[in-house]
């Protein structure tokens, strides 16, 4: 027997176990991909190229091997509101630009530093998006219109659902929908030889035939063709890329997307023994990813871990997987595009529901109120502020209010004051004296007496910013009343 025979079969069993979980990843990516295009606003058709790019292209390059890339509900919002501002043309040219910087920060190695960002932050972003996303998948469930903005959605759900209730139409999509959303946790409990088909597919398949079976008023999936959905963006797209709105989104769609990559890279090496990810690397190929999504006119990808997890669960070896898995999409959407046309839309809102639902983190959000109560603040309020006002803005408050707090426990400062009761008075500042600590600081300064002398030495302090130490001059010079010695200020000497 050769060496290269022994090698083919060695390697066998390998490829075999990667054959047999692309099947299984292209399974539950195929309802995601429908649902999370029709979310947003966009040809269904558009959910799957992203897929068969996420595998064929970001697949293809390292980084992480077993993750898999695709449209996620986590970038549903923020599609939707691109696509209603800036219009359809113009979201290529977006994640064209999201994938170039994505590659430019990659090759400048700042992919490890995303780790750096409050992980508060990102399930606050993450909780958001699932509130939203929530809301916004009930109006479709309830045959109605949504509001456009989070709260209009959220506050608009009372009045769709006694609407829905003499309205027979409403009530048979919103039974479809609910039906959809029952089926995915009670998966689980089936046989296990059924349980080989996934969750969301079976969800999706059972909605079907019952709309099929029962000839429900149901709304199906427009489909408009392959080809007919891809759409390179026109150059006048391009022109609009300086717009401050246009901008504020690109930065958006950058740093939503390549934290939930990196997260999710990090998420999913604890799931395997394997190589671990390479982070500068997996930004660079979430980039190439969304560079030809732009090209396309096609949705932005992120790393998704309901993708991943059911990669590595279904005995995934190396990086084939999900290449096969874009295979097995663009096969689906080149010859059997028509199926599509047969996907009840309330089934596809069910999914995204469930999916948004599990955006929320309920259970860590207790533990960190009993545990981090600051952390719990910056997840609550990052959350809240993308409902009330938008992705971009809610975003960048859960980022400075987690750069406060960070601040704000960083600058501890004691003040000890040693009174003899006559003489001078002795006071001590250790510590870091920022900004956010002067009201203390100064409060306390100010209730030493003003008819003694007074020496606060300072060179116990690790860090004075600008503020405190002009605030502590002003202080010196005004604190003795008059024909008492002023205020003496000792500072840290260049030789201690």
């Amino acid at each position: 027997m050769t060496s290269k025979n022994t090698t083919l079969i060695a390697r066998f069993p390998q490829l075999r176990q990667d054959f047999a979980a692309s099947l299984v990843v292209f399974l539950v990516a195929l309802p995601l991909c429908v649902g999370v295009a029709v979310a947003s606003g966009v040809p269904a058709e558009l959910g799957l190229v992203t897929g068969i790019v996420g595998g064929l292209v970001t697949g293809l390059m390292r980084g992480s091997s077993l993750q898999v890339s695709g449209p996620a509900a986590g970038m549903t919002v923020l599609v939707f509101e691109a696509v209603k501002e800036f219009g359809l043309p113009a979201l290529g040219a977006i994640v064209l630009a999201t994938g170039l910087l994505q590659v430019g920060m990659g090759l400048l190695r700042l992919g490890r530093y995303f780790r750096a960002i409050s992980i508060s932050v990102v399930e606050g972003m993450l909780a958001g998006i699932g509130l939203v996303l929530i809301a916004g998948q009930l109006y479709p469930a309830l045959a109605a219109k949504a509001p456009d903005s989070g709260l209009g959605k959220i506050a608009g759900l009372p009045g769709a659902f006694l609407d829905a209730l003499g309205d027979g139409t409403a009530v048979a999509s919103l039974a479809l929908c609910a039906g959809t959303v029952a089926v995915l946790p009670l998966w689980k409990h089936v046989p296990a030889k059924v349980r080989t088909l996934p969750g969301p597919l079976a969800a999706v398949g059972l909605a079907t035939v019952a709309a099929f079976a029962l000839d429900l008023p149901v709304a199906m999936v427009e489909v408009q063709g392959l080809l007919g959905s891809v759409q390179p963006p026109p150059l006048s797209a391009f022109g609009e890329l300086a717009g401050v709105g246009m901008l504020g989104t690109i930065v958006a769609f950058t740093l939503i997307a390549s934290a939930e990559s990196l997260f999710s890279a990090a998420a999913v090496d604890r799931l395997h023994s394997g190589p671990r990810t390479e982070y500068d690397r997996e930004l660079v190929a979430q980039g190439a990813g969304n560079t030809v999504c732009g090209l396309l006119g096609a949705l932005p990808m992120t790393a998704v871990i309901v993708r991943s997890a059911a990669n590595v669960q279904a005995g995934a070896r190396t990086k084939a997987s999900r290449v096969l898995h874009g295979v097995w999409l663009l096969l689906f959407a080149a010859l059997l595009p028509g199926v599509l046309a047969h996907i009840p839309i309330p089934a596809l809102a069910g999914i995204l529901i469930y999916s948004g639902a599990k955006l929320v983190p309920v259970r860590a959000l207790a533990v960190l109120w009993r545990e981090h109560r600051g952390e719990a603040l910056v997840l609550a309020v990052t959350a809240v502020s993308i409902v009330a006002v938008s992705m971009f803005e809610g975003v960048l408050i859960g980022l400075a209010l987690a750069v406060v707090k960070t601040a704000w426990e960083s600058s501890h400062v004691k003040l000890e004051v040693v009174d003899k009761g006559a003489g001078p008075v002795d006071a001590y500042l250790s510590g870091n004296a920022t900004f956010l600590r002067l009201p203390k600081i100064l409060d306390s300064l100010e209730s030493l007496p003003q008819d003694r002398p007074v020496c606060l030495d300072l060179a116990g302090l690790h860090h004075l910013d600008h503020a405190c130490r002009t605030a502590l001059e002003n202080w010196a010079e005004r604190h003795s009343a008059a024909g008492t010695e002023p205020v003496r200020l000792t500072v840290r000497t260049a030789a201690g």
